[in-house]
């Protein structure tokens, strides 16, 4: 959504802008100073607070009671696909016909093996191949292979329906871009702003804690980025090729499907590769509301602090994860073959006929072959007491720096920076965000941010939002400070670039449970833990952008600075940076979306923040506290998306790139 934006002709000049913030300023410190002789300015009054939790519980209540049957009818339809590739995949069948129980043995561990390296090399040749088997393999040797293949079972179910729902939901905005700006890109909006853990109360409340609950709450994560990139993927398709359906006499239907959709494939793959890796990272969230699998390893492991297993059962996850990763990213760039009429199915799809083979001919063996069946015990290793002792080893060995890192972080950043916030009056706040929004984006961006800030104020939760505030502000900034350094090193080095491009892929393949795991591993539990934790996950997104920023400015212009007699520093700061702006802005709104979504999953180690209130409501089955928390930090992360999307439109025009 693009902010609006203030007429130049009506709008306040630069002059009467800065004496307005100098007033705003100056009324801030104010009010700051005489905060305590002001009762309602700090805390926010309880008097004044709408209570949105009792609503919204209230709510809940009611309709777990009327749609009880309804849901759970659902819940057992769902649950038959889900449970057939949870047995097909890792747990095998028991089927009881009343006398004995009969049982099956589940698809062979060597066949899977087989047929995902067959199929990785349909898409990506020998080295995708080898990748593919290798991670599978891996999976099966660190004793992993039940719990990955329940949460691959997850997946597959999941995967389909968000991209069939994905993709009709795009052609739907499409076809009506009011619909798609009032009501489909608002939802998708607040579906990606909502934290992932916000939608499993409610999914546990109206389903139980099942593999369903799990699977709904993952597609509702996923869906959006198919939907976002079907709308951009159609809107792309050329004019021409538009005008050709028609010109041939195509149906509405036949130009949509054997026109539009065809020639949009490649960017549609792109959101089926986004819906692949929510998918993944909501699945194992999900492992909290009955999903299981690697997530609830990781979980178990995290809260015993066995960090030798949580790491084992994390390096599955990046395993798992990588390979579906790089599968799909070689579906989006593979060109299909032209159709040859006559050309038998098994000439035109060898490799599948082959994957299929193999998985029937070990799968059927089986049975003769236990060892086909399930990974043998003798061929598992496990590097956990390994793994425990070299972390032990590690932390005693550097315990003095860690130490010592731990408490000025502490100290000198985190503690100065949150008891600031704490003790700003919330007039202040809410003043200053309205004025940043009306400068900005003007009188529309201003009542909107101004109301999401206001909204948490009034649900009581105005303190941990703070604390969420301060947690993911001192992330952000650590993270742009490292970030952008490292995206102008990349993007002027070329052997860096290579690095840091691998880098910054793999990084992006972790699930978020896995960034836990160092920050518990080093610093215990803690503010500065989770800030770790955020900091690892929040790096990417200000490398790449930031290298792209600064790769997409005319070459002419540099050569002119070049010719000029510029310096390469002053080529960077006076052509490349401002240029790049726009670019880096929408990198660091992005480190801000990012740093929201790990600071939820952070609240697993000690922080204090809405997090830790969405676990609460979890643990006590409180959907109205959940709801209302987790609509708080969508209503955080939008104020800054807003807020960054107005100041980079406001840039690209000061620039002429609008």
């Amino acid at each position: 959504m693009t902010a609006a934006t203030t007429n130049p002709e009506t709008a306040p000049s630069p002059t009467a802008w800065r004496l307005a913030w100098f007033a705003a300023l100056a009324l801030s410190v104010g009010l700051y100073l005489l905060a305590d002789r002001l009762p309602w300015a700090r805390p926010y009054p309880k008097d004044w607070q709408v209570p949105f939790i009792g609503w919204i519980g209230a709510a809940a209540q009611w309709s777990i009671a009327v749609f009880f049957d309804f849901t759970r009818a659902i819940s057992a339809v769902l649950r038959a696909p889900i449970e057939f590739s949870i047995s097909a995949l890792g747990r095998g069948f028991a089927i009881d016909n009343g006398e004995t129980t009969i049982s099956l043995t589940p698809l062979s561990w060597v066949g899977i093996i087989a047929a995902v390296t067959i199929v990785c090399h349909r898409y990506g040749g020998a080295r995708l191949a080898l990748l593919g088997g290798l991670c599978f393999l891996f999976i099966a040797v660190t004793g992993q292979w039940e719990s990955a293949m329940r949460t691959l079972a997850l997946i597959v179910n999941c995967v389909p329906l968000g991209i069939v729902g994905g993709l009709f939901l795009g052609i739907v905005g499409y076809k009506w871009p009011r619909l798609n700006r009032a009501v489909i890109v608002p939802a998708m909006d607040l579906g990606q702003a909502v934290p992932a853990f916000a939608y499993l109360v409610p999914m546990l409340m109206l389903f139980g804690n099942n593999p369903v609950s799990a699977m709904l709450a993952t597609l509702i994560y996923a869906t959006p980025p198919m939907v976002r990139n079907t709308t951009l993927a159609l809107s792309l398709v050329e004019d021409e090729i538009k005008d050709f359906g028609h010109m041939v006499g195509c149906t509405r239907r036949q130009h949509l499907w054997r026109i539009m959709v065809p020639s949009a494939r490649q960017q549609l793959m792109v959101g089926v590769n986004q819906v692949i890796n929510a998918a993944l990272n909501m699945v194992i969230v999900a492992s909290m509301i009955g999903a299981g699998g690697l997530g609830y390893d990781v979980l178990l492991a995290l809260r015993s602090l066995k960090v030798g297993a949580a790491i084992e059962a994390g390096m599955a996850m990046v395993a798992l994860a990588i390979v579906l990763d790089r599968l799909s990213q070689a579906m989006a760039a593979h060109n299909p073959a032209m159709l040859v009429p006559g050309r038998a199915f098994w000439a035109r799809h060898p490799h599948f006929l082959a994957a299929g083979a193999v998985l029937a001919i070990t799968s059927l063996l089986s049975p003769l072959l236990p060892a086909l069946s399930t990974v043998p015990e003798t061929m598992t290793v496990t590097a956990a007491p390994l793994l425990d002792s070299f972390v032990r080893a590690v932390v005693i060995a550097s315990y003095d720096i860690i130490d010592a890192i731990k408490v000025f972080f502490q100290v000198y950043a985190l503690k100065p920076f949150r008891n600031f916030l704490l003790t700003l009056p919330w007039p202040i706040v809410l003043g200053l965000v309205s004025m940043a929004g009306w400068r900005l984006g003007g009188l529309r961006l201003a009542l909107l941010v101004a109301g999401l800030t206001l909204f948490c104020m009034v649900t009581g939760l105005w303190e941990k939002s703070v604390w969420t505030i301060y947690l993911v502000g001192i992330s952000t900034i650590i993270s742009c400070l490292i970030g952008v350094p490292l995206g102008v090193w990349s993007a002027r080095n070329e052997t860096a670039n290579r690095v840091l491009t691998v880098v910054v892929d793999m990084l992006q393949t972790f699930p978020l449970f896995v960034y836990l795991i160092p920050a518990v591993m080093l610093l215990g539990v803690g503010d500065v833990a989770a800030m770790l934790g955020i900091v690892l996950y929040a790096l990417t997104p200000a490398i790449r952008y930031t290298n792209e920023g600064i790769r997409q400015v005319p070459a002419a212009l540099v050569e002119a600075a070049v010719a000029a007699g510029c310096t390469r520093g002053q080529i960077l700061w006076r052509v490349q940076f401002p240029l790049a702006l726009p670019v880096i802005m929408l990198g660091i709104n992005q480190v801000v979306m990012f740093a929201l979504a790990m600071d939820i999953i952070a609240a697993m180690i000690g922080t204090r923040d809405l997090g830790q209130e969405i676990f609460k409501a979890l643990s006590k089955a409180d959907p109205g506290l959940g709801i209302v928390a987790g609509l708080a930090v969508a209503a955080i992360g939008m104020v800054v998306d807003r807020l960054l999307r107005a100041w980079s439109e406001n840039v690209r025009r000061r620039y002429g790139l609008a």
